[in-house]
This record gives structure tokens, sequence and C-alpha cells, in this order.
């Protein structure tokens, strides 16, 4: 890539993305809508255990993180794990690793906004109805391509509002409920399954993902090989320890968790009374707007990247000539959002997601190996002490996690992967074809 100002990055992008935007960008990536939704589901699977399962789900991701860390640090041009696939492995390998990235970000796109519909109806009962559904998912989908398209300052500058807007009521609800905590609901029992402590710290990698979003467009970020290992660390550190606090004080002071279906909301009313449970669910609401804005950011630029590649059709890697924006990529994105969106439910968009996450993060772990024994790699601005090691640990725990998955998971995930793979040897025939006509 050739060298630019601090201003302009590859293909006329803007690099309006500063340091600690890209802090927030990660942190808002991250917390979305698995947190104000799962800590009742896994507390139903393996009880009081489930803090463990909370601070196990931390160290994986953290060992993944650090992967990144240095794997990103490397580039810096838009991308992120398809980048990082493309100059390790190859076109091939690259494509689909990009095609499941994409992926994972419609699909996650499509359960927030769902989830978020849902969260409306504590205030709007009627959210909920077919029309008002429709037209809720429609309008937030359009402000938010708009914003994008409009440009990566405008949608930064979002972001950090965003992640502000969320973090505040979050510590609210810690704060106060650290102080109603009952001592007895921390008694362990009986040890959990080990199938259903996997199954329990795979769910909880949904809430604790997402960070990947910071290094994707990296060609929008100012100095990403500095900044962006500082900003994947400072942001799961953050998330780590509200984490676990949000789940010390669910399994402390509510008692009837395992039921509940929105768990924050239902434990801010029992300790701060309706008002509490008004101040989570409007938390939940910003926290998830938050994130469907960061998924879309980084979800456009996918495509984006790929096609710069012509691996996709040249005229999605278009940059709108006043926002310097992928405007064509983000229209595309924002209208496959919008149908899945209006087409699927929170559970039936999350199946392959976490699978195609996963096996997204593999990808980039074992990246970090084959660019140490590469002379010709670009240098690593941050080095990991150990780091070959710690890159086998974390491609010897997804592969755990990714065994526990269920048998329907596991084919959603292979069905999409070989849809993948169809689009990318049909387009190369198409390729070829035209070539030797002309």
């Amino acid at each position: 890539m050739k060298k630019v100002s601090a201003k302009v990055a590859e293909a006329g992008l803007i690099r309006g993305i500063r340091r600690w935007d890209l802090v927030a960008i990660a942190i808002n990536g991250i917390i979305g809508a698995g947190i104000f939704g799962l800590p009742s589901k896994v507390f139903s699977l393996i009880g009081p255990y489930s803090l463990i399962a909370f601070v196990v789900c931390a160290l994986v991701v953290t060992m993944i993180i650090l992967c990144f860390a240095e794997v990103g640090s490397r580039f810096d041009e838009t991308g992120g794990p398809y980048l990082y696939a493309r100059e390790a492995f190859g076109p091939t390998v690259a494509f689909e690793i990009g095609w499941l990235i994409w992926l994972a970000r419609l699909t996650a796109f499509a359960a927030n906004c769902n989830l978020l519909v849902a969260y409306l109806g504590y205030f709007l009962p009627t959210a909920t109805s077919p029309v008002w559904r429709a037209s809720i998912i429609i309008i937030v989908v359009a402000v938010l391509a708009t914003i994008n398209v409009l440009g990566v300052r405008q949608a930064a500058i979002v972001s950090n509002v965003f992640t502000i807007g969320k973090l505040i009521p979050i510590i609210i609800f810690i704060a106060a409920g650290l102080f109603f905590l009952n001592p007895h609901a921390f008694a362990f029992g009986p040890r959990p399954a080990t199938g259903a402590f996997s199954q329990s710290v795979l769910l909880l990698i949904y809430a604790f993902t997402g960070f990947e979003m910071a290094a994707i467009p990296a060609g929008e970020v100012h100095d990403p090989k500095k900044h962006l290992p500082h900003a994947l660390l400072i942001a799961i550190a953050v998330v780590a320890v509200l984490y676990i606090l949000i789940q010390i004080v669910c399994v402390g002071t509510l008692p009837e968790l395992a039921q509940s279906q929105r768990p924050l909301a239902d434990a801010g009313t029992r300790f701060m009374g309706t008002a509490g449970g008004a101040i989570i669910s409007a938390g939940a609401i910003v926290s998830i707007v938050g994130n469907l804005n960061i998924v879309m950011l980084s979800g456009s630029r996918i495509p984006f990247a790929i096609a710069e590649q012509r691996q996709l059709p040249s005229f999605i890697a278009k940059v709108h000539r006043r926002f310097a924006t992928p405007h064509i990529a983000i229209l595309i994105t924002a209208g496959l959002m919008l149908l899945l969106t209006l087409k699927s439910s929170f559970i039936a968009a999350l199946t392959i997601s976490t699978i195609a996450r996963l096996v997204t993060y593999g990808a980039t772990c074992l990246s970090l190996p084959v660019f140490r024994r590469r002379s010709d790699a670009p240098p690593a601005a941050f080095r990991l002490r150990g780091g070959t090691t710690i890159a086998i640990l974390a491609l010897l725990l997804a592969a755990w996690l990714l065994a526990n998955s269920t048998w329907q998971e596991a084919r959603a995930a292979t069905i999409a992967a070989a849809v993948g793979l169809v689009i990318y040897f049909g387009y190369r025939w198409i390729q070829r074809r035209n070539s030797t006509e002309r």
C-alpha cells in the first residue's frame, strides 16, 4: 500500500476515526444486546456457576484479542480478519472468512434489531405489533444507513455518544445493586455437567465478541497499527469487569433469574422500583442502537474490502466523491440487514452468528505464527510475548467451544459456508468467461 497522509486512506477513504473513537467502537461492538438477555439463560443452565463461566469466557476472548492485537498491528488497510486471511492463506480462504464475517454482521444486526423492538415494548406495548415492528425496523435501518453514508466521522461521533449513553445505566445498575445482594444466592450446589458449562461459555461468546469490528475499518483509522492493540485491550478490560459485576448483581438480587426474559430490567425493578426497570430498559435500547450503528459501519466495509480485491464486482468498492464513504457497500449491506431483520426473530438470526465468529477468530489466531515465520510479512507494531503459544491455546479453546455447538447450529453454519464457496467459485468462473470472450 502506498504511503498516505494522516487524513487520506486507501481508495479515497478518510482516516476520521481517532484513538478514543476506536476504543468507543470496540466497546460499542462488544456491549450490544447479549448482556441484557444472556445472564438469565446462562444461570438457568448452571446456576451460580455462571459467574465462573463469565470469567472463563473473558479469559478465552482475551487470548483471542491478544492475537488480534499483534496481527492487526501489522496492517493499516480495511478488512480486518479478511485482510489477515488474504495475506496469510490466500484469496480462497480470505473470501470464505470475509463471507462468514459479513454473514455474522448481518445476522447480528437482525438479532439485535429484533431485540430492540422487544425492549421498546416496555415503553410502547404496541411496538411488537406487525405494523409497528416493521415501521420501527425500517426507520432504524434508514437512519443508520444515512449516518454511515454521510461520513465515517459522523458515524464515529454517534458511536461515542451511544457508548457513554449505554455505560451510564449499566454503572447505575451495578452501583445500586451491589448494596442489595443476598449472600445465600451465591451458594454453589453440585458441580454442573461439563456439557452444560461448555454450552454456557459458548452462549456468552456472543456477549463478549464484536471487538473485531474495531479492526475492520482500519483504512479509516488514524494510525491503526499503534491504536488498534490499545483499543482492543482497553475494551475487553472494561467489558469483562462490567459483565462479571452485572452477573453478580443479577444472581444476588433476582431469585427468579432463571425464568426472566429481561434479567437486568427485572433486577433493576427489584431494588430500584419502577424507575430502575425503566432506566435499564432505556439503557438497553441505547446500547442496542449504538451496537447496530457499529455493526453497519464494520459490516459494510467487508464487501468493500472484498470488492477491492476483485473478488466481488468492482462497483461495490466505489467511494462517494463528496462523503468519502463506501456508499454502495453501505446501501447493499443495509438492504440485506433490513430484509433479514424483517424476516427473522432474535433466536433465528442468532443461530450461526457465534459459530461464524469463532471460525474467523480461529483464522486470525492461526495467522499469527504464520506471519512470524514469514520474512516478508509486515512488521508488527505490537509484539505479544509468547504469542505462538497463546495463539495455539486460543485455537484449542475455540475448537472446544465449537465442539459443544448443537447439530442444528453446526448444520446452519456449514450451509452458510458452502454458499460462500459457491459465490466465490461462481464469480471466478464468470470473470474467466468474460476474460476469454474479450
